[in-house]
């Protein structure tokens, strides 16, 4: 049985893509940063939660002995991410919140990515990462720039490991979301429809997480066995410039 790992496991986008490679047969490990009281969504699947923040190195080194100890980790799905407790324009943004979303976007799952890795070369069997990007990673969005500073950074660790793995017969791909319907969007969810209705999403409706869900099987399963270092924009359309 193909073991895979997911973060930020009870949010929109990690409990929908945990759900989608259940049902394609994988064991499948989460993390997040919450109890976990409710996990019934999982019943009848091979699923186990563990309650970790990716930004602590303990709370990672215990995600992938645990996972490792399930079976062959094939799988790594870095969901976890986290935006600013408060947007402030760049001008005015703080060392501790930088800290913040830094610690875990990117520098969780970097050192989880690298943990995940040695644990799939030590096991000389291949594997695929993926990397739950965003828009926001090539678009400015300056009341927020240390989330979208971080989210470049995962791009950056996309192609890094691309790069280091591909001879290993180890993927690494990258998913950047556009407007998602998830918790994290839920405070501007007005701002947004707005947008949407005036045209900014060409295929005029928001993203729901089995859209991202469904691609991050195709990745993790080898439909895209021949793709690394790659970004799928899954984002309506958003990214097309017009005159």
């Amino acid at each position: 049985m193909k073991t895979a790992i997911v973060t930020g496991v009870l949010g929109g986008i990690g409990k929908e893509s945990a759900l989608h490679l259940c049902r394609a047969g994988y064991i499948v490990v989460g993390m997040d940063v919450i109890d976990g009281d409710d996990l019934s969504f999982f019943e009848g699947y091979d699923f186990t939660y563990i309650k970790g923040d990716l930004s602590s190195s303990e709370s990672r080194d215990a995600l992938v002995d645990l996972a490792s100890k399930k079976g062959k980790i094939a799988a790594l799905v870095n969901v976890a991410g986290v935006a600013p407790k408060v947007r402030r324009d760049i001008l005015e943004m703080t060392e501790e919140s930088y800290d913040f979303v830094m610690g875990i976007n990117t520098k969780g799952t970097l050192f989880l990515t690298q943990a995940v890795a040695n644990e799939m070369l030590k096991r000389k069997s291949g594997g695929s990462i993926v990397n739950i990007s965003s828009c926001s990673a090539y678009t400015s969005s300056t009341s927020r720039g240390e989330y979208c500073i971080s989210k470049a950074g995962v791009s950056m660790i996309t192609k890094l490991f691309a790069d280091r793995l591909a001879s290993e017969g180890i993927t690494v791909n990258e998913i950047c979301p556009g407007i998602i319907a998830t918790g994290m969007t839920a405070p501007v969810k007005e701002k947004y429809d707005k947008l949407i209705a005036d045209g900014l999403v060409p295929l005029g409706r928001w993203g729901n997480p089995e859209d991202i869900a469904k691609a991050v099987v195709a990745l993790c399963d080898g439909t895209f066995g021949y793709t690394t270092g790659q970004s799928f924009i899954l984002d309506g359309g958003m990214h097309i410039r017009k005159l």
